[in-house]
């Protein structure tokens, strides 16, 4: 990391006065900050390292808990993905009141952005207020249709688990002590069938078993409020026709090949609104690409970054080697 590089936690207001944790790491003075915005269950040390690698080469990177999730507090029900737009609208504007800004979703991450793309136009490149976010990455996301209930269309079998999951889920969050208290006597997050479900819904067939453990074990960590509370938001989340702010700005879209829970249906998606954005599929690869593969995601947030930069310092970031 260079010299003037610093690391620091810092403490983000929401609308609702909900604080959110979030730690800023590279050169204050950096001409480019990169936010990154992590998925449901997970928390900001699932872009450790993105963070790290970007970090060094001289951005400044923010990541922070979504509400309910890490150290950050719930606040206010109902939840909902306009909710965390706007909390991504505050993360911004009190981490990074100045310069250009890139930003990075994974899954419920990416969902983040699109809600602040629809209703904060005007920040992103061509805006009235000149644009100040310069570049997206969007990563094992949807623009929504994700709830397989009542959709015709889907197979037989989508929609009875949709149900079911449904149903569980509103058990959970309505007995959160209780459930927790379940969960309590189940096998950790190292043992027993936990990794093998983890790795079996969440990665690749061939992901490292260390990178699977750091999900397993974020996962197990998020309260079960917040996981049985942002899951009947996942499923309202609908921005589809929706993101016209997006095309002013580079768009990359990354998803793994093998992804369960966002499969890559919904990433063409996303490229047919946004015709201008870039989409790497990613061979054996699930859901957890930023983990399992952290290149495949820090390439093109280098990218994004360097392309940012290019007009405040014609070399703004070193490429690590």
């Amino acid at each position: 990391m260079s010299p003037a590089a610093v690391s620091s936690d810092l403490t983000v207001t929401a609308e609702d006065g909900a604080l959110l944790a979030a730690r800023a790491d590279g050169p204050e003075d950096a001409p480019v900050t990169l936010v990154l915005a992590h998925g449901w269950t997970l928390d900001a040390s699932a872009w450790e390292r993105q963070a790290e690698q970007l970090a060094g080469e001289g951005v400044r990177v923010v990541r922070y808990d979504q509400r309910g999730h890490g150290r950050s507090q719930g606040g206010l029900a109902p939840w909902s993905i306009d909710l965390l737009g706007r909390d991504l609208a505050r993360v911004i504007e009190q981490t990074a009141p100045t310069g250009a800004v890139v930003l990075g979703g994974h899954s419920m991450g990416g969902m983040t952005i699109m809600a602040l793309a629809a209703a904060r136009p005007e920040l992103f490149e061509g805006g009235a207020e000149g644009g100040r976010i310069k570049g997206v990455l969007l990563t094992s996301t949807s623009a929504g249709g994700l709830d397989p209930r009542g959709r015709r269309e889907a197979p037989l079998r989508l929609r009875v688990q949709g149900h079911v999951q449904s149903a569980f889920f509103g058990y959970c969050a309505v007995t959160p002590r209780s459930s927790e208290r379940i969960r309590a006597r189940l096998p950790g997050p190292e043992r027993g069938l936990n990794p093998f479900l983890v790795k079996r819904y969440l990665y690749g067939p061939t992901a490292p078993r260390q990178a699977v453990l750091a999900g397993a074990r974020m996962i197990h960590g998020c309260p079960m409020i917040a996981v049985a509370g942002w899951y009947p938001a996942l499923m309202a989340h609908d921005k589809a026709g929706a993101l016209g702010a997006l095309a002013g700005v580079p768009v990359e879209v990354v998803v793994g090949a093998l992804d369960r829970l966002t499969p890559v249906v919904h990433s063409r998606r996303l490229v047919d609104e946004l015709p201008q954005a870039a989409l790497h599929i990613e061979p054996g690869c699930g859901h957890m690409l930023l983990t399992e593969r952290p290149q495949v995601v820090a390439e093109p947030l280098r990218r994004l970054c360097r392309e940012a930069a290019r007009d405040a310092n014609p070399d703004p970031i070193r490429h690590s080697n």
